[in-house]
């Protein structure tokens, strides 16, 4: 499986945070499309970003906790949409794995990540930051219903 190391700068984000069952319906997306949509964030521009904060084998499946997320640019007006969050989402070294499948199988690429990449690299997960998935198509748009995911593991290097 492919995976390369990269760098990436600080992210400002737009977000929606929705708790419950990752394989669930993810209606915050729709909202969050809807909203960049109508404040001119639009795709190629901005970057569409997931964040499963909870581990499904740890935590109960209607605990678990996910981020839909937009880039914003620079001087975008926060304070004219008090109903959305805001955040920095940290840069750093990150271990980037295309994926592209169904989005059950999403869960396969984690466990291919912190279970086979990160155990035989030169690094170590860095667990100060939150694994990102760029969403680079809309499933419900796929002829196959999958998604194409860019993983981005945040890492460091290990210390001997």
């Amino acid at each position: 499986m492919e995976v390369e190391v990269r760098e990436l700068g600080n992210l400002e984000v737009a977000y929606i945070r929705r708790t419950g069952s990752y394989s669930e319906p993810q209606e915050h997306w729709g909202k969050l499309f809807n909203w960049a949509l109508s404040n001119g964030l639009f795709p190629a521009q901005q970057a569409f970003i997931g964040i499963s904060l909870d581990n499904p084998e740890v935590v109960e499946a209607d605990r678990c906790r996910h981020d839909a997320c937009v880039t914003i640019p620079e001087g975008f007006g926060k304070e004219k949409h008090p109903d959305i969050q805001y955040r920095t989402l940290d840069g750093g070294l990150y271990a980037l794995h295309p994926f592209y499948d169904t989005p059950a199988k999403l869960n396969g690429a984690y466990q291919f990540m912190y279970g086979q990449w990160l155990p035989r690299s030169d690094y170590e997960a860095d667990y100060a930051r939150h694994s990102l998935e760029f969403n680079m198509n809309n499933p419900a748009e796929d002829p196959e219903g999958k998604c194409k995911v860019d993983l981005y593991v945040p890492i460091k290097r290990k210390v001997t």
